[in-house]
């Protein structure tokens, strides 16, 4: 297996797990933290405890510059509505022929990454995943449970001739847990976060302002995964619009959490028997509404708008959610406008996120 150099953009619960996970299997890993945070790195070693035990010594990047100096492969891994900001700051130090991994998509991050590279005159292959490998939680600065390596992960990659190349770093790192995707319109789709966590966040929502402790799939109740399937229903017909045909929910955690299951809330009453958890939010600034909607539900509108798809119940859960946060969600996205959703249609969308290899030079 060869060593890969990897800096690791985040160092949340997502960005820990994978640092420990990746240099369990032998590669040299630096993070670098965009809002500070990891410094006690540099004297501590990094113990992760659940899917891996290990102690690990990681390399602390000071900067965003640091890290893209040190990797020859970049994975972000930070929330959605840190996307454009990390990209930014990482952009003027990528250089050509590196990787950028985004650990997840959100809004087509990854094609407002890549284009702008091209503008920049770099000629950056960047891989999406359609969810991250790991489910993780951070425990500690130095301390991080991972919950589980996913038994199946959409990756997709622009441009689309540096797909075989990514997917073998892919496995390098994490193993040989990934199905190829089409395109990055397909992983960000394919993304099913903001369908189960708002409605979730939304019918649990005074649990949360009273920072009760909750096991989430325990209160995935019949008539709440009524609701996160019609929900998805929209998702659905708005990935068909586009011609792209995705898996439900309930298919989405069947396959990722191996369970002999059809229905969403037994599937949910499944995993609360075998994990009793995770526990759901307790803060009323929890990323299931201000990453979720923003970089989920109102993107899906987006895209419903350039396809002219009605999507009744993704209005309404962005519209609740404003309400009940007093923040304006639905207009938070910072990706839409720079990517031109608004302007675009079906066929030019899908000729950018289909594009099969870097433009010829002259």
């Amino acid at each position: 297996m060869r060593q890969i150099k990897v800096g690791i953009a985040g160092v949340g619960g997502i960005g820990l797990a994978c640092a420990a996970w990746i240099a369990e299997r032998g590669h040299d890993v630096a993070v670098w933290g965009p809002r500070g945070g990891a410094q006690v790195l540099q004297e501590t070693q990094l113990t992760a405890t659940g899917a891996l035990n290990a102690t690990l010594k990681i390399t602390l990047a000071p900067s965003a510059q640091a890290l893209a100096d040190h990797a020859d492969v970049v994975l972000i891994a930070v929330p959605a509505n840190g996307h454009r900001a990390v990209m930014e700051a990482l952009l003027p130090y990528l250089r050509s022929g590196q990787l950028v991994i985004v650990s997840a998509i959100g809004s087509l991050s990854s094609l407002y990454l890549y284009e702008a590279a091209l503008v920049c005159g770099k000629r950056i292959g960047v891989a999406s995943f359609g969810t991250t490998a790991l489910t993780a939680r951070r425990k500690t600065p130095v301390e991080v449970n991972i919950m589980t390596r996913r038994a199946s992960v959409g990756v997709s990659c622009l441009p689309q001739a540096m797909l075989p190349d990514a997917l073998a770093i892919c496995e390098n790192l994490f193993g040989g847990v990934f199905v190829v995707e089409d395109n990055p319109l397909v992983s960000s789709l394919s993304n099913t976060n903001a369908v189960g966590h708002v409605p979730l966040a939304l019918f649990n929502w005074t649990r949360i302002e009273r920072a009760e402790a909750w096991p989430q799939y325990h209160y995935m109740t019949p008539h709440v995964c009524g609701v996160i399937e019609k929900l998805d229903a929209e998702r659905l017909a708005v990935a068909q619009a586009f011609g792209l045909t995705l898996r439900g929910v309930a298919q989405h955690f069947i396959r990722s959490f191996q369970i002999d299951a059809t229905e969403l809330s037994v599937v949910a009453a499944e995993l609360h028997k075998r994990r009793g958890g995770p526990p759901g939010p307790t803060e009323v600034d929890t990323r299931y509404l201000t990453e979720d909607v923003p970089f989920g539900l109102v993107f899906q509108l987006a895209l419903a708008r350039v396809a002219g798809v009605a999507v009744p119940v993704t209005e309404l859960m962005i519209g609740a959610s404003d309400l009940i946060t007093g923040q304006a969600l639905s207009a938070a996205n910072d990706l839409i406008a720079v990517l031109g959703l608004s302007d675009g249609a079906v066929t030019s969308l899908m000729k950018r996120v289909t594009v099969a290899d870097f433009p010829a030079t002259a």
